[in-house]
């Protein structure tokens, strides 16, 4: 008997622990999927290491121009002593001979300390410029990737929202079928219908079970792709609390049509801008390296000799040395090298400037487009909606028709499929309200970055 309850005991603790285990599902709102997503999606991430980079890349730009502190301790031991021949007749002997000698001690110690400071060059200067342009490139792309990242999520969200009502209306649509179908086999069996009409609703009912099979498949992959598009692992359970027809009317407005902004403050411009910005700083960069280099140092070292190692006997003699100094590198001639490299900047820049011209365009085109879309799919949905009740109605009064036996099972067939083109076209139409109008606020955003973002 205490073995039984230890088992049972066991296997209750087991079981629990298993539900701790379980990840907790994540109830979350659109605006809250948004921000999960801006903190945790792979791009936004690494759009923001891009920004930590460029920091740091703009110190260390900055730093060359600061004093620069280097040390250096050299030790030798002669295992064997280079010999130097002198003449004989030095030390006495005939002349015409040679004598072997050797110079200096077996071991020498040296250390030196070396401050350098560049004084004047003109790539330093430009090199600081490039480090503000470059960052400012790196915070403009961030801003890009939040806005697509922001534009992945809802999409991502507004997908499995439509799923979710798809599966639904499918399931409902399979019940209703399937009373028909109950209904009309009853019927026959009483010799009242035709064989035909049952086979017709059971073509329907076929149908009705594969795309319902397929819808719930395609939630199971929407579900996926939401947690991809928010940085989630894709088996997290995520419980959207928003419908999709309070987000279709929330994003339903006809002002936005209204709005207009400065080319010049759409993030795709701003980007073009940096990179025209860059190419003329990289003009500059080649025209400077034409300029004299001078760097001021000074240099302070101490030297030890000795037969043995005694360098760290308190009687050991150390000799010291210093140096003041500047050294001025003066470019000359180049063989019309730096001539080619200008030339090759240079038309580079001006293909940053096309670059420009051409992405204003585009976002001016853009804007008129984002814009005819939105207002379509305003419309759109509208119309959808009107045709979904007339759908109904029309199906409504064929079921009747088809029971009282005015109808064939062919035009109730008609009617229901009538009926299930309509319920998807209001879902899609819904969906397309909410992902027009972020494409059109991604267009119209003239948001910048921020350290709080």
């Amino acid at each position: 008997m205490k073995k039984l309850i230890l088992i049972v005991t066991g296997l209750f603790c087991f079981n629990a622990a298993a539900q701790t285990d379980e990840p907790a599902s994540l109830h979350l709102s659109l605006e809250e999927a948004v921000i999960l997503g801006l903190e945790n999606n792979y791009s936004a991430l690494k759009s923001e290491k891009e920004v930590e980079k460029a920091l740091s890349q703009k110190w260390e730009i900055i730093s060359q121009g600061l004093p620069q502190i280097n040390a250096n301790v050299d030790y030798q031991n002669f295992l064997k002593q280079p010999v130097t021949l002198i003449p004989g007749e030095i030390g006495g002997g005939e002349p015409g001979t040679f004598l072997p000698v050797r110079f200096g001690t077996q071991q020498n110690l040296s250390a030196t300390a070396t401050w350098s400071q560049l004084i004047f060059d003109g790539s330093y200067i430009v090199g600081v410029q490039s480090a503000r342009t470059l960052l400012q490139i790196s915070r403009n792309a961030k801003t890009k990737t939040d806005l697509e990242v922001k534009k992945a999520v809802i999409n991502a969200y507004g997908n499995v929202l439509m799923a979710l009502e798809s599966v639904e209306i499918l399931e409902n649509n399979l019940n209703n079928i399937s009373k028909n179908l109950s209904d009309t086999q009853k019927i026959f069996e009483n010799g009242l219908a035709e064989e035909e009409d049952v086979e017709q609703l059971k073509i329907t009912h076929l149908n009705l079970e594969n795309n319902l099979n397929r819808s719930r498949r395609m939630l199971d992959i929407s579900y996926q792709l939401l947690n991809m598009a928010m940085g989630l692992p894709v088996d997290k359970k995520v419980i959207p609390t928003d419908d999709l027809n309070s987000l279709a009317l929330q994003f339903y407005d006809f002002e936005l049509l209204q709005e207009t902004i400065p080319l010049e403050e759409n993030i795709d411009v701003r980007i073009a801008e940096n990179s025209a910005e860059a190419a003329r700083i990289f003009v500059r960069l080649e025209k400077a390296k034409a300029l004299p280099r001078l760097t001021g140092f000074l240099n302070y070292g101490t030297t030890g000799n000795s037969d043995a190692f005694t360098f760290l006997n308190k009687d050991q003699v150390y000799y010291n040395q210093s140096i003041l100094g500047l050294s001025l590198d003066i470019p000359i001639f180049s063989s019309g090298m730096r001539n080619s490299r200008t030339r090759q900047m240079k038309l580079e820049y001006d293909q940053a400037m096309l670059d420009l011209e051409e992405t204003r365009n585009r976002i001016s085109l853009e804007i008129d487009a984002a814009k005819a879309d939105y207002r379509f799919s305003l419309e759109n949905f509208e119309a959808q909606q009107e045709g979904l009740v007339l759908a109904e109605r029309i199906e409504k009064k064929n079921q009747i028709k088809f029971f009282e036996g005015l109808s064939s099972s062919f035009e109730l067939s008609e009617a229901q499929r009538q009926l299930y083109t309509a319920q998807q076209n209001v879902l899609q139409a819904m969906l397309e309200v909410i992902t027009a109008k972020v494409e059109l606020e991604n267009v119209l955003s003239t948001k910048t970055y921020s350290e709080e973002d």
